[in-house]
């Protein structure tokens, strides 16, 4: 049954009665709209927004150019990313992000609900595998933009020694076009090759969600914890396998035998069936209350020396710098 969720429009007071919060967002990624956005939608249910140039508070991300931005103002700094970076909490006095952090100012949230609305992938009562699985036409689908991870390219190249895998993005391309809908594209694959970008802690996107969407099974790869919140039993794990070779064979025994790929269909996608609290809108909207009734000292007023000497602006360098360093690699190596 699917978590329990509390009402947010039942004791909605009257527009004019809403407390005010002066927000402004930084650094994030091309057509972002600051007026209209995941956190405006969720904080605009118990709050009245005012998007301006004197916030009492910013949420900021380090995107390109504009990382940055967020230095322009004094006020509370509430960090995002939607990228592998941790908080810096010297640049920051709340945050999101994919750690699995203790620290007591900050709240896992995943990005992927940006794309997918998590109530979606909570199976109802009547989930049907067989007609599921008989509606599945083709074998395996692979639809990716980034070309830099290793580890995904080989399991693609492996796994198709078995059967041909159909490529509809721009790495590794065998359909010689891409594909417009990603999510009607997967729904005829009976599995999906689910690798994130990069392996880490938390670390878990929209890749592993957009093939449950479609029922077509994740081939997955990237968070070793991923479990916590999804259930691994309905999906393929690399974390569970020892090698890639393993994770193909993994691959081919469900392919071949139609009872055990209805036992992992018939599997929950989330543990218990019920929504993650890390992606539990009325859960991050009571983060968002407990941030706009606490006050804190902004760390942007900070005359420590760390802010003096600009090491607030390290961790964003130092990921950029990072990605770029990662780039060249990947061109250097292909031309050899």
């Amino acid at each position: 049954m699917p978590i329990a969720q509390r009402d947010v429009h039942a004791a909605r007071p009257a527009e004019a009665e809403l407390p005010t919060v002066r927000l402004q967002f930084a650094g994030f990624w091309d057509g972002f709209d600051p007026h209209d956005n995941f956190f405006t939608r969720l904080i605009g249910r118990r709050y009245r927004l005012e998007v301006c140039e004197d916030p009492d508070f910013v949420i900021f991300s380090y995107v390109g150019k504009r990382r940055r931005d967020y230095r322009r103002w004094n006020c509370v700094r509430i960090f995002y990313t939607g990228e592998n970076i941790e908080p810096d909490w010297s640049a920051s006095d709340w945050a999101f992000s994919f750690e699995h952090s203790s620290h007591p100012r900050h709240f896992r949230m995943p990005h992927w609900p940006f794309y997918v609305d998590p109530a979606a992938l909570v199976k109802p009562a009547d989930h049907d595998p067989a007609a599921i699985l008989a509606g599945k036409s083709r074998f395996c689908a692979f639809v990716v933009s980034n070309p830099l991870c290793r580890k995904r390219n080989t399991f693609f190249r492996k796994l198709s020694r078995y059967k041909p895998v159909d490529s509809g993005g721009k790495v590794l391309n065998t359909l010689g076009f891409r594909v417009g809908d990603k999510q009607a594209f997967l729904r005829d694959y009976k599995f999906t090759i689910a690798f994130e970008n990069e392996s880490h802690p938390g670390y878990t996107t929209e890749k592993i969600v957009e093939p449950m969407l479609s029922d077509s099974i994740p081939i997955y790869w990237g968070d070793p914890l991923v479990g916590r919140e999804f259930d691994t039993r309905s999906f393929l794990s690399a974390h569970d396998s020892p090698s890639l070779d393993d994770l193909v064979e993994r691959v081919i025994e469900v392919d071949r035998n139609p009872a055990l790929h209805l036992e992992l269909l018939g599997r929950p996608w989330y543990r218990d069936n019920r929504v993650p609290a890390c992606v539990d809108a009325t859960v991050i909207l009571d983060q968002f209350i407990r941030i706009f009734s606490t006050p804190v000292a902004p760390v942007a007023r900070s005359r420590s020396v760390s802010h003096r000497l600009g090491l607030d602006r390290l961790p964003a360098e130092l990921a950029s710098i990072r990605r770029r360093i990662r780039r060249k690699l990947w061109k250097v190596t292909r031309n050899a």
